[in-house]
């Protein structure tokens, strides 16, 4: 891993510099009165002292609804067309570690047992900058799921604020190389390694959360049915918690018809929602919202573990600060956690 250092002041240069070269700048940025990760057309719009964006990153890669192919049977015939599959090359600047670690987490799911050519278009159009923490609340937990504030996972380079004020970079995959060479006149060779350890520990440190993943999860495979979980029949069902997560993922697929036309659809889809689980019968095995937010847990903390050797879970804490009935995340798997124990 390469590392270079880039000046305090030299992120809003950077920033314009991608953009004078055409490329597709996304950061955080004011958006109807939320923080949130658009596209930026100078450095001036960006916020990058900031503490995490109201909803994830994912949204870059995998859109909130997207069309996946096109049809029109107005001449007799059913014509198809296929969508775009040309993305601009893209970058994304100011990424939180729980952001960026996020994509890596996806790319099980969209490359398992079929290409999602939509989803890996984009990600390899995509190049990303991540931005080490300098700041956290109790509802943070990454370092309970393997991750950090500091973590380079799905960063293609890292940045590290230092107590000097510059950053200390590590250009960590190849993409990220292409990228570092490209902007080689803002960046100097070497960084002060000593100065990056000491910005590592003290970033580690702002997180206080701490949850036996491992324990709940040996909890979570033999009670299914554990009375537990009638405990959060307080969910809502309102996809807050899906919408704001940088790793759910569900989707549905809908035909738009406007006449003889449309498009064929996909939307975001949440395992909290009533209908997410109807049978054309009107029967629905998750019959009570228990079941539904039951679901959501074992899939993030069990089942993607079983299947990928990853947890879905970057402990960004998002969920559990929009829940609007106070559901915590961490808290239910300290639940599970302690019930294990004893």
């Amino acid at each position: 891993m390469e590392h270079r250092t880039l000046a305090g002041d030299g992120l809003p240069a950077l920033i314009d510099e991608l953009i004078k070269k055409g490329m597709r700048v996304i950061a955080p940025t004011q958006r109807n009165g939320d923080l949130a990760f658009g596209q930026v057309s100078s450095s001036a719009e960006a916020v990058l002292d900031y503490f995490l964006c109201k909803r994830s990153a994912k949204e870059i890669v995998f859109p909130r609804t997207e069309a996946i192919l096109g049809f029109d049977r107005s001449g007799g015939e059913v014509k198809v067309e296929p969508p775009s599959m040309q993305f601009p090359e893209t970058v994304v600047v100011g990424a939180r570690p729980c952001d960026a670690a996020s994509l890596p987490i996806l790319d099980h799911i969209f490359t398992w047992d079929c290409d999602d050519e939509l989803f890996t278009r984009r990600r390899e159009a995509t190049t990303v900058i991540g931005l080490t923490c300098t700041t956290a609340d109790n509802f943070c937990f990454c370092t309970s799921v393997g991750l950090s504030p500091d973590n380079t996972a799905g960063s293609d380079i890292l940045l590290t604020q230092l107590e000097d004020g510059q950053f200390f970079v590590e250009v960590v995959t190849d993409k990220g190389e292409k990228l570092a060479a490209e902007l080689g006149e803002l960046f100097r060779e070497g960084g002060d390694e000593s100065a990056r350890q000491k910005a590592g520990e003290k970033a580690r440190a702002l997180v206080t959360r701490s949850v036996d993943v491992s324990k709940a999860k040996g909890w979570l495979d033999d009670h299914f049915d554990d009375e537990m979980w009638e405990s959060w029949m307080t969910c809502l069902g309102c996809g807050a918690c899906t919408f704001v997560c940088p790793t759910c993922h569900c989707f549905d697929i809908v035909d738009e018809v406007q006449g003889l036309s449309g498009h064929r659809c996909k939307n975001w889809d949440a395992c909290t929602f009533w209908h997410f689980t109807v049978h054309a019968s009107g029967h629905n095995p998750r019959d009570v919202q228990y079941k539904r937010y039951r679901q959501r847990i074992l899939h993030k903390f069990r089942y993607y573990k079983d299947r990928f050797g990853v947890t879905l879970c970057t402990g960004c804490g998002r969920c559990s600060r929009h829940c609007p009935v106070g559901i915590d995340i961490a808290e239910v798997l300290e639940t599970a956690a302690g019930s294990a124990a004893s």
